[in-house]
C-alpha cells in the first residue's frame, strides 16, 4: 500500500525553506525560519544534507561556503560542530532534523528534500536516507519526503514505508542538467520512476507545470504540489495546475 499525501499539504501553500528573511536575520532552513512558518501558518519545505556522523542536517547546499563563514562539504563536519557554526548574518547555527521535528511539532505540514548524495541522481549508499527514517520514526505530525534522485525516493520507501513519498522534478534540459546523458534527462523528464518507487505525488518546476507528464499525472488524482514560486503573479498561474505552491519572497495570497 502506497502511503499517500495527507490533504493538509494541498491547503496552506509551503514556505520554501522556510519562511526565511535575510533582512530579519531569518536565514532559509533555519530554525528562526521554521518557527516564522509555523506563526503564520504556512506549510514548511525543508532540505537535509548528511553530516560526517551520519546525523540528517536542515541546510539546501553540498557545501558550506553561501551560508557560513567556512567552505568544503558539510559532509566533512560533525553535527555536533554544524550546531555551533554561525549562519552568515544572523545568530543562527545550522539545526539537526531531529531539532526541526521538535520545533514543528505536528502543528504544520512538513516537507523534507532530501539532497543528492551521488553526485548526479545516480545510487549511492542510503546513509542519508536512513537518518532521516530514524529521526521520522515516532514522528506524530504530517510530513512527507521527496528528492530529485529516485533511487533516494526508493530507498526512502524501504527505510520508513508509512511516510508518504514523491518526487522533486523539472522539465530536464541539457542545458540546466549538462552532466547527465540524454537517456537520463529523457527518463527524469518523464518521470518515469512514479510507480516504480511508489511515489503518490510530485513537485514540480512551476515554469514546467504544461507538460503532458504533469497533465497525465494529475488527471489520475496525483497531487502535484510545485516549486518555487516567488510573486502572487506567478502564483495564479501556477495554480492553474497545481494542487499547491512552494514559495518565498511574498505574502502568497492562498493561506
Amino acid at each position: 500500500m502506497i502511503p499517500q499525501l495527507p490533504p493538509t499539504f494541498l491547503r496552506a501553500p509551503l514556505a520554501h525553506r522556510g519562511l526565511h528573511d535575510r533582512a530579519r536575520g531569518l536565514i532559509e532552513n533555519s530554525a528562526g525560519a521554521v518557527r516564522a512558518a509555523v506563526a503564520a501558518g504556512h506549510g514548511i519545505e525543508i532540505d537535509v544534507q548528511l553530516a560526517s556522523d551520519r546525523v540528517a542536517m536542515v541546510f539546501h547546499d553540498e557545501t558550506l561556503d553561501r551560508l557560513t563563514a567556512q567552505s568544503g562539504p558539510i559532509r566533512g563536519w560533525s553535527s555536533r560542530d554544524l550546531g555551533v557554526l554561525r549562519l552568515t548574518g544572523s545568530d543562527e547555527t545550522i539545526p539537526t532534523l531531529a531539532q526541526i521535528l521538535d520545533i514543528v511539532a505536528g502543528k504544520a505540514p512538513l516537507l523534507i528534500e532530501l539532497k543528492d548524495q551521488s553526485g548526479g541522481t545516480g545510487n549511492a549508499p542510503d546513509e542519508l536516507e536512513r537518518a532521516v527514517a530514524r529521526d521520522l520514526a515516532g514522528y506524530g505530525g504530517p510530513v512527507a519526503v521527496m528528492s530529485f534522485n529516485p533511487f533516494m525516493v526508493a530507498n526512502m520507501a524501504k527505510r520508513a514505508p508509512l511516510v508518504p513519498r514523491g518526487i522533486t522534478t523539472d522539465g530536464y534540459t541539457e542545458r540546466e542538467w549538462p552532466d547527465l546523458t540524454s537517456d537520463t534527462l529523457k527518463a527524469l523528464r518523464e518521470i518515469e520512476a512514479f510507480e516504480t518507487v511508489g511515489a503518490s505525488f510530485i513537485s514540480h518546476d512551476w515554469h514546467d507545470l504544461s507538460a503532458p507528464r504533469v497533465a497525465e499525472l494529475k488527471a489520475r488524482g496525483v497531487p502535484i504540489l510545485c516549486w518555487t514560486v516567488k510573486s502572487a503573479a506567478d502564483e495564479a498561474v501556477a495554480r492553474r495546475v497545481a494542487d499547491n505552491i512552494t514559495f518565498e519572497g511574498y505574502a502568497p495570497a492562498s493561506v
